[in-house]
């Protein structure tokens, strides 16, 4: 009975009880835990411990990291209260799904492959041969589609998917730039170009009509992201796409005032959590690049369908 009551008071703190559900399942590091969990690494190191000094949790070093795991499933009253804890932890559902997508990325080998080959794109010089090209011959591939860009701005990249778009619907709250836009468009005779003055979590499109939804740097700038890809999700038609460029999670809080940001970024799992609470699927999130100066702001790019 002592060793029960023992275990009862470690797992009486949310936190580790939440370590525990996880660990149960799988092997993670600290900074696994840390990006599932959110939390800072000194409060996660100290719960480790205190489920190490308890006898729920061990640990083993493979190379740099140590990852650390529980068996506290083999014990049948704990197995029992780990049970009835999935159900009643309203952090459970977020926990286990970014879960899913840490062992993802820790597998996806090729994802980092395809990084390091692309980092060495343009360092070996070709004559001809640059990202600039390889964009304009990407976008001419793309199959005619109709096309919402969320906070479009100027509408560089709307005038850049028109050239084999069926339609661009370029969205933005800034009345001179959707007049400088349309008076670019017009005077380039981009006739299935349009751009509409309007909010990025409320857009002036109908609903089920569009076929890829496009947030490029913009959804940082939006009130409520939530919101605006709830937006994106209703002017899609059923099979449409989703795809999103933006900042990575960040500290550079200079960004409000230099660019206007209103937030600093996503991670990759809030990112996913809030397309999933949109009502998308297939979602896929991934870091595309990485800036070598400070403060080192990383892309993020995600995709999901309706």
């Amino acid at each position: 009975m002592a060793s029960i009551v023992k275990f009862l008071r470690a797992l009486s703190d949310p936190t580790r009880l939440r370590l525990m559900l996880l660990l149960v399942e799988e092997e993670l590091t600290v900074a696994e835990i840390q990006e599932i969990l959110g939390m800072a690494q000194s409060r996660i190191s100290a719960a480790l411990g205190q489920l190490k000094r308890e006898g729920l949790a061990s640990d083993r070093r493979v190379g740099k990291n140590i990852f650390y795991s529980s068996k506290a499933v083999e014990h049948v009253a704990l197995a029992g209260l780990l049970d009835a804890a999935r159900s009643d932890l309203p952090e459970v559902g977020h926990d286990q799904a970014a879960l899913g997508l840490t062992l993802r990325k820790r597998k996806d080998r090729a994802a980092e492959y395809f990084n390091r080959l692309a980092g060495r794109f343009g360092k070996t010089y070709v004559p001809g041969r640059s990202w600039q090209a390889l964009s304009h011959a990407l976008l001419r591939l793309m199959p005619p589609a109709v096309i919402a860009d969320f906070g479009a701005g100027e509408g560089t990249l709307s005038q850049l998917l028109a050239r084999n778009a069926k339609k661009v619907i370029a969205i933005d709250n800034s009345e001179k730039m959707v007049e400088f836009g349309s008076n670019l468009a017009r005077e380039n005779g981009c006739r299935n170009l349009e751009y509409r003055f309007g909010e990025i979590e409320d857009p002036p499109i109908e609903s089920g009509t569009v076929d890829l939804a496009l947030f490029s740097q913009a959804l940082h700038h939006a009130a409520s992201p939530q919101r605006a890809l709830k937006a994106a999700h209703r002017v899609l038609r059923k099979g449409g796409r989703i795809a999103i460029l933006d900042l990575a999670s960040h500290t550079f809080d200079q960004t409000r005032e230099l660019y206007a940001h209103v937030w600093l970024g996503f991670s990759e799992i809030e990112l996913h959590e809030m397309l999933k609470k949109a009502g998308f699927s297939k979602i896929e999130t991934t870091i595309v690049s990485r800036e070598p100066e400070p403060p080192h702001f990383q892309t993020l790019l995600a995709t999901a369908n309706k």
